[in-house]
């Protein structure tokens, strides 16, 4: 029994590290330019398509704290023009922003009294720049998830969360199909949201690259014993690896896949149908309960299930022990600073628990390190300045 429709929920991630477009400007202009015809890429593709196209996009803080940059945007003018870009953002027809990291954490990993900064601060920008006060759905920078999370993401008004098909158990009988293919109720305590699961097969192939009959055939093949309306949701980086980046028109994701993908739904001929997913939800709402194990999505290297990643050397455990004892005695010391001292100091701390200070390993946990110096010297010079009580 095929399902009338498959519904498809495209998602693509987007960061950059704070400084690291401009450094590369520098550097390597032509990576940059690349990265920035990426993002360029999306509303240029879609606008023609606002009747059927539905794409949704997180954004990092520090990605949207450059691209909202006049000296940046002065800079790349005639590559990007980065506020026109961000304006076309704004189409809630074809794009919906998904909430994220300010810093783009790996948020099981960062002391939980920091995590709900980093989307606070993120949800600051966000709103400034989309015109939107609501975002439904929230993305967890590389997907790290921690139950403990929901009750804050509920807090900040989130209705969804995406988590990885791998650390997906289910606490009520279900169907692989129903596992991957329907959204589910997580709860912690007394808080409850949905969760929305990533296909992990598919979404290696959509960062990889892979042909549009491939793929229509085998969702077909995934979701024809579905005895529900499916979501089958794809989730990868939308500016890394060649296949996104490639400007030839016939090599990249955009012009050589989505594109006929829209133009077949257009046609008719496709079985596939985007969708947002709160329209899904609108409509279909989620089914049963389940438990999503702490973890991470799979990279080139490992499956996310321990944080390899981010935890595996040496050097990355002892930068993630420091940036827990830094954030610590930031929080006994916040009371007896001024709001500027208290963010002059925190924002440095925030910035240290960036995903790629650890991803890359001993090549950049030294950034980590840098912040948390800084973090350090202006407490010492806050401490001289104003003792605390108990030294008196």
């Amino acid at each position: 029994m095929m399902p009338d429709k498959i519904f498809h929920a495209l998602v693509l991630n987007f960061h950059q590290p704070s400084g690291n477009l401009e450094g590369l400007l520098a550097e390597n202009e032509w990576e940059a330019k690349e990265i920035l015809w990426t993002l360029d890429r999306v509303p240029r593709t879609l606008w023609n398509y606002e009747e059927i196209a539905r794409v949704h996009l997180s954004l990092s803080g520090t990605l949207l704290e450059t691209l909202s940059s006049p000296g940046f945007q002065s800079r790349v003018y005639g590559v990007v023009k980065c506020g026109k870009m961000l304006w076309h953002y704004q189409n809630t027809r074809i794009i919906e922003i998904l909430g994220t990291g300010y810093y783009h954490p790996v948020l099981p990993l960062v002391p939980p009294k920091d995590r709900e900064e980093h989307c606070i601060r993120w949800q600051g920008i966000a709103r400034h720049l989309f015109w939107r006060l609501e975002f439904p759905g929230f993305w967890p920078p590389e997907m790290g998830f921690c139950m403990e999370m929901i009750p804050m993401l509920r807090r900040l008004g989130y209705r969804y969360v995406f988590v990885d098909s791998e650390n997906v158990e289910p606490l009520d009988e279900m169907s692989w199909q129903e596992t991957r293919y329907r959204p589910h109720f997580a709860r912690y305590g007394d808080d409850e949201i949905i969760v929305i699961v990533r296909d992990r097969e598919l979404s290696d192939a959509q960062l990889s690259g892979m042909d549009l009959g491939w793929f229509e055939k085998e969702v077909k093949e995934r979701t024809k014993w579905c005895d529900f309306p499916p979501l089958v949701t794809t989730c990868t980086d939308g500016d890394n690896g060649g296949w996104f980046r490639n400007t030839n028109k016939q090599s990249n994701f955009w012009n050589y896949f989505y594109m006929d993908l829209l133009e077949n739904v257009k046609n008719g001929t496709s079985p596939i149908s985007p969708v947002f997913i709160n329209d899904y939800l609108n409509q279909f709402g989620a089914s049963k309960r389940v438990n999503v194990k702490t973890a991470a999505w799979n990279t080139g290297w490992h499956n996310g299930k321990d944080f390899v990643q981010w935890t595996g050397s040496q050097a990355q455990k002892d930068a993630l022990k420091r940036v827990a004892e830094v954030s610590g005695r930031y929080h006994d010391l916040k009371a007896s600073l001024s709001p500027e001292a208290a963010n002059e100091i925190y924002w440095h701390i925030l910035r240290a628990q960036t995903s790629c200070n650890f991803f890359w390993g001993e090549a950049w946990v030294y950034k980590c390190h840098q912040d948390l110096d800084e973090a350090e010297g202006l407490m010492k010079d806050m401490e001289k300045m104003q003792p605390l009580e108990s030294h008196a």
